[in-house]
């Protein structure tokens, strides 16, 4: 799927409000002006006492504007906002959120804000308290209800020796949400719960069994059902990449962890995609203390038990509480003396029941870790299979999200 930002230029407002990481933005306003769009920089008088005129002027390539009495003629305070296709606000502060859930317009900014017709984005920045503090989140909670898009803030080092929640999430992914609030949206409004990584089942304190799933998959699933529009929950088990903005990140361990957490954000899904790679035997006994060596040479036996089938398990729920719900397996398979991977993929959606199943074949260089991948995509019903030849996680996860899309419909 190609989205809006890609196709055509736009004009984009880039709000830019008086914090600290005022800094950061002029690598957002260089990547939307690289992408080819006409970016017009308001920034609050505060903020210029970050980041100067002369930097917002050369980056963007048009004069700034950041007063209502700038130009008047034109009245800016309207037109601004009227023209515009994308309002992005980074970073935005507690004052500003303030501000614009309580329809202020105090500043050019607010009344570029309260013009504007197209989406808005707000990627907040402050300290955690501040974020965290109740008046502040119902603000969030305000403009969200209004159908903006407020991405909540990475955690990470904040000024001085502070850290947590509070942080401007990388230029790179505000820039994603941004673009792809202009993206179709049909995932809309629709509850996603989606899995990710692999899991880890101890033997003792130190060793697990477990598998290199790096949770690429589902993460690329996260962010593409993000951008169409949906609420997503993503249940993560181990992975090895930055976690995505703009969703509900839950952490998770063993199978029981994802099973208990999946079962949890289930209820109200619309959709749930197992894409973690949960392994199928836990050790029946897991060791309080580290196994030792024994002076025999001789080694240990390890006795393994099946783990939960979380897959048969929703399907089974959803039978009889959410008849609606669709639910997406995976099967990372290899071929054997028995059948091909795709007899073994179109075994398990039967056996399983889920609506549709994602099937890929597993092994060195192949799907685990890597950035790229191929799949066979099967739906229950109607019965259909659709091959995607080798292209990125991203790719493959459109390919998902369109196969969900004609189902529901």
């Amino acid at each position: 799927m190609t989205s809006v930002a890609r196709s055509k230029s736009l004009n984009i407002v880039l709000g830019v409000s008086g914090g600290i990481a005022a800094y950061k933005v002029a690598s957002i306003l260089r990547l939307l002006t690289e992408a080819g769009h006409n970016v017009q920089v308001v920034p609050t008088q505060a903020a210029l006492n970050f980041v100067g005129s002369a930097t917002w002027e050369a980056l963007s390539g048009n004069p700034l504007i950041s007063e209502v009495w700038d130009d008047v003629a034109d009245v800016p305070h309207v037109r601004i906002g009227q023209s515009a296709d994308l309002v992005l606000v980074a970073p935005a502060t507690a004052d500003l959120l303030s501000r614009a859930a309580n329809g202020a317009a105090n500043d050019l900014l607010t009344n570029v804000l309260l013009t504007a017709t197209c989406p808005i984005v707000y990627a907040p920045a402050m300290h955690t308290e501040m974020w965290l503090n109740a008046a502040t989140q119902e603000n969030v909670a305000t403009l969200r209800s209004r159908g903006c898009i407020v991405i909540d803030p990475a955690e990470g080092r904040l000024t001085g020796d502070d850290s947590g929640p509070g942080r401007l999430p990388d230029p790179e992914e505000i820039v994603s949400v941004a673009m792809g609030v202009l993206s179709e949206q049909d995932l809309l409004g629709l509850d996603i719960v989606i899995t990710a990584g692999g899991t880890r089942e101890f033997l003792d304190p130190v060793r697990f069994l477990g598998n290199s799933s790096s949770g690429k998959q589902g993460v690329a699933l996260a962010v593409t059902a993000r951008d169409r529009g949906a609420k997503v929950t993503l249940i993560c088990a181990n992975i090895s990449v930055p976690l995505p903005a703009g969703v509900t990140v839950v952490s998770a361990v063993t199978g029981d962890d994802v099973h208990a957490a999946v079962m949890q954000a289930s209820q109200a899904a619309d959709v749930i995609v197992m894409a973690a790679a949960i392994a199928d035997y836990k050790p029946k006994v897991t060791q309080n203390s580290k196994m030792k060596k024994s002076d025999d040479g001789s080694s240990p036996t390890i006795e393994l038990v099946r783990t939960v089938d979380i897959l048969a398990d929703l399907v089974s729920h959803r039978n009889t509480s959410h008849p609606d719900q669709v639910i997406v397996g995976f099967a990372a398979e290899t071929g054997d003396d028995r059948g091909s991977v795709l007899d073994h993929g179109i075994a398990k959606l039967q056996r399983k029941g889920c609506d549709l199943l994602v099937i890929n074949e597993v092994g060195p260089n192949l799907a685990f870790g890597t950035d790229d991948n191929e799949v066979t995509i099967l739906t229950r019903e109607p019965a259909t299979q659709t091959k995607v030849s080798k292209t990125s996680k991203n790719q493959i996860a459109q390919a998902i999200w369109d196969a969900v899309s004609a189902i529901r419909h």
